[in-house]
């Protein structure tokens, strides 16, 4: 259910003339009829929402220090939007409130292992963000019921406008699935890759998995299917004759044109392309941090992958497949294995995998001001929850320190797993300021913060 808080603050923020040319209009919540949204998106045309999942502000700190010797280089990092994002998620279904988890400003900060309990999963943080409704860890585009839920990508297909998902990792992983599909358990990979693809209307889904390549870019000795919804599914891709949706709503399936090789992501960048493209590039799970060599070695000492594109390329060639629609669209784009390096307390990776998400940040920067502007495009630069509790000193709540660039700043990780405490947000253009005045919430450490499920809702007053 929505938070009513949530739609009383959106709604008071809008009324206060953030958008002085605001009509009122009725929105109800799919389970929640007692309070009205207001919002005027006429002229909001696009929104992209980038997710590093697994950042905390160390996180952006570590790759600040090692790639330019500073902190606060990134361009996100000056966006006039900038607060703090709670990720928590149902947690204990068999609690009479269903959540255990809720970040709790007032008792985050007595010890330090409190923000170790009850933190969420990718699949419950975005499906929050893409839905605005709370679910269990594991859920894609479920409630508890579970139910399907109403994903915003659905809201926008419904005004005519383009929609997409990139990913670093497989694209039928929980974060790209969490804004496309609908099901029970983010395991089953093959079930939500075969929804994304035949029966969605998304326009361009890109993402690893590739079944005929391994985490090295090499072939695979054996064909996995796993990720792409099997074999069936995967040879109807690369022959043209799979059964697929109509994205457009003009009564005709629209077929996928599916590219696999590092030229064929850099061709996608310019010129025409087709109306659909699915991009599964030649690697197994992830573009570059599941690759062999010491995964414990400093950031690059390793070599990476060399047939496969940097995510900056993915989403570049994204755009120029969703502006052929007039209308605007919607593109998620996900530096997923920043998480995976959390995981594996890797900090050298986790610093290429922070370092290659900016670039892609970088990239959508260069998008909009050269091909849109920041009056008709909103970008949302956030997370979906920290991994790895990484901070300065074991056992302390401090930040890492700078040894200079190129060097590999003084790091400790605390946890290998996800953690409860606030994350970054940061947003620009057309709709951007509405995130402050929603946020109603404050932190003793981050100040005001907002909830992920008020990303949705307030996109969705945007473009109501």
């Amino acid at each position: 259910m929505v938070n009513k808080r949530i739609r009383r603050s959106i709604t008071a923020a809008l009324v206060a003339g953030v958008m002085s040319t605001a009509t009122v209009v009725p929105v109800m919540a799919a389970s929640n009829n007692d309070a009205n949204l207001t919002g005027n998106g006429k002229d909001v045309k696009n929104v992209i929402l980038m997710i590093s999942d697994g950042w905390g502000y160390n996180q952006i700190l570590a790759t600040d220090y090692y790639t330019e010797g500073k902190a606060g280089t990134q361009v996100y990092e000056n966006f006039p939007t900038k607060l703090a994002l709670s990720t928590y998620s149902l947690g204990d279904l068999t609690t009479e409130d269903n959540a255990d988890g809720v970040y709790d400003p007032a008792t985050a900060w007595e010890n330090f292992n409190t923000l170790m309990n009850n933190p969420t999963d990718s699949a419950a943080a975005g499906t929050a963000m893409s839905t605005g409704v709370k679910t269990y860890d594991a859920a894609i585009g479920v409630d508890e019921q579970p139910e399907d839920l109403t994903h915003m990508t659905q809201d926008f297909e419904d005004q005519g406008k383009a929609t997409g998902v990139v990913s670093s990792v497989e694209f039928s992983h929980a974060t790209p699935a969490s804004f496309v599909a609908h099901h029970e358990s983010r395991n089953d990979y093959s079930i939500l890759a075969n929804e994304m693809i035949k029966d969605s209307a998304t326009d361009v889904i890109m993402g690893a998995g590739n079944p005929l390549y391994d985490n090295n870019g090499d072939a695979a000795a054996a064909p996995n299917y796993k990720y792409v919804g099997g074999a069936a599914t995967w040879n109807g891709l690369v022959d043209g004759s799979l059964d697929v949706s109509d994205a457009d709503g003009d009564g005709i399936d629209d077929a996928w044109t599916l590219i696999q090789s590092k030229e064929d992501f850099e061709a996608l960048q310019t010129g025409e392309t087709a109306s659909r493209v699915i991009g599964v590039p030649e690697v197994y799970t992830t573009l570059q941090q599941a690759r062999g060599g010491d995964g414990q070695a400093d950031a690059y000492a390793v070599e990476q992958n060399s047939n496969v594109p940097g995510l900056d390329v993915m989403t570049t060639g994204a755009l120029n497949v969703l502006d052929n629609d007039e209308d605007g669209f919607f593109l998620m784009v996900e530096g997923g294995a920043i998480d995976w390096a959390g995981h594996a307390n890797q900090s050298g990776r986790l610093i290429e995998e922070q370092a290659a998400f900016n670039d892609s940040v970088e990239a959508v920067y260069e998008w909009v001001e050269e091909n849109s502007n920041w009056g008709e495009t909103l970008l949302i630069v956030t997370g979906d929850h920290e991994t790895g509790y990484l901070t300065g000193t074991a056992g302390v709540y401090d930040e890492v320190a700078n040894n200079g660039a190129g060097v590999m700043p003084t790091m400790a990780w605390n946890s290998g797993n996800h953690t409860n405490q606030l994350i970054p947000f940061y947003a620009k253009g057309a709709g951007a300021e509405i995130f402050k005045k929603v946020a109603d919430e404050t932190d003793p450490v981050r100040g005001a913060y907002l909830d992920n499920t008020e990303i949705s809702e307030v996109i969705r007053t945007l473009i109501d």
